[in-house]
């Protein structure tokens, strides 16, 4: 009677375990795969909100502000204008995630064109010196998270 108990444990257990693998590598994210924040707005170092669903963070648009204003030096004037463009751009990218009708390559894609369009916004924005730091600011995050994506044992 326990050998039998025992092996329908067993066999739920190794179930349960191929039903996880395989979703993890069906490219579907698991609820407890963590993903990246891809958006041009997050800074290092800054404070987040709390995780969503998959491991997410949720920017802080008014702390990504500050962040912005002390690293390029804007005005007060240029972070009060900067605050609802980063707003609106975790609003769509919130809406694109919610969206489960498109394909992972049409969510990248269109999360690429809202991070592009803020990107844009913001730039318009900025003097000369400042579109140069944040131009720079952009290339350093790149290559870190090359950096990263070649080191992580998913590569």
């Amino acid at each position: 009677m326990r050998s039998i108990k025992a092996t329908v444990i067993l066999g739920a257990l190794l179930s349960a375990g191929l039903l996880i693998a395989q979703q993890s590598n069906s490219g579907q994210p698991s609820a407890t795969t963590p993903q990246p924040d891809t958006s041009l707005g997050a800074t290092p170092g800054a404070q987040s909100a709390p995780a969503q669903a998959g491991g997410r963070h949720m920017a802080n648009p008014n702390q990504q502000a500050k962040h912005l204003a002390k690293q390029l030096g804007l005005s007060n004037d240029q972070q009060a204008q900067l605050q609802p463009i980063l707003a609106n751009r975790d609003q769509q990218i919130q809406l694109l995630r919610a969206d489960t009708t498109l394909a992972p390559r049409d969510r990248r894609m269109k999360a690429r064109a809202i991070m592009q369009g803020t990107q844009g916004k913001i730039e318009a924005l900025l003097s000369d010196a400042q579109k140069q730091q944040y131009e720079q600011m952009l290339a350093d995050r790149k290559a870190h998270n090359k950096r990263a994506a070649a080191t992580s044992p998913q590569a």
